[in-house]
């Protein structure tokens, strides 16, 4: 019979040791969360860097801070793509600074450029939420247009988040929980075996 407490003692040790695994595994690679607004990105990502100890970078504050001006009036003043392009620069450079875990914009990934930069220098992963779950969360921005706007977006866009290597289901659980299967599903995605070192 196993003792208990060293049973503890190497699962806690497994514990620590598999975040340190996973950073080295993807090297200067980020990650690289995909999925609509409410999906959990920023909140989920910022737990999941914490728990790598590696930078959480938010691409649309990012964008914003580039354009001196908020998304909405980038799209107001100049279109949806020079938007666009300006978000494939903006996640270019944020991928070439990893390694961090990247919250990117709900529509960044039906850019074709974007998905090629996120697929060569990322691992993506997709906060696949349902529907009820993204209103519920919308709902608290108070901007009913914008429950709309999820409902007649997701069928277009979810094709694409598809093709990212990771599908975590972002549901009401603790995000810790959610984090805990980014985490396991990133060791697996990179070949880590239980102890944190990389499979032959």
């Amino acid at each position: 019979m196993v003792n208990t407490a060293v049973q503890k003692t190497a699962e806690n040790g497994m514990e620590l040791a598999l975040p340190e695994a996973i950073v080295r595994a993807l090297d200067k690679r980020s990650v690289v969360l995909v999925g609509m607004m409410g999906a959990g990105k920023s909140s989920i990502g910022r737990r999941l860097a914490a728990r790598l100890t590696i930078p959480f970078v938010d691409a649309d504050s990012e964008i914003e801070a580039a354009a001196g001006m908020t998304i909405p009036e980038i799209f107001a003043k100049h279109g949806e793509p020079y938007f666009r392009a300006g978000e494939a620069r903006v996640i270019a450079r944020l991928l070439d600074s990893g390694p961090s875990v990247l919250a990117t914009g709900g529509g960044a990934v039906m850019d074709p450029h974007t998905r090629e930069l996120v697929g060569g220098k990322g691992v993506s992963v997709w906060l696949n939420a349902d529907v009820d779950v993204l209103v519920k969360r919308t709902k608290r921005r108070n901007d009913r247009p914008l429950v709309e706007k999820i409902k007649e977006l997701m069928p277009l866009r979810e094709p694409f988040y598809a093709l990212s290597d990771i599908v975590v289901h972002s549901r009401d659980e603790p995000h810790d929980t959610i984090v805990d299967e980014i985490a396991g599903a990133l060791a697996k995605h990179l070949k880590l075996a239980a102890s944190g070192e990389k499979q032959p």
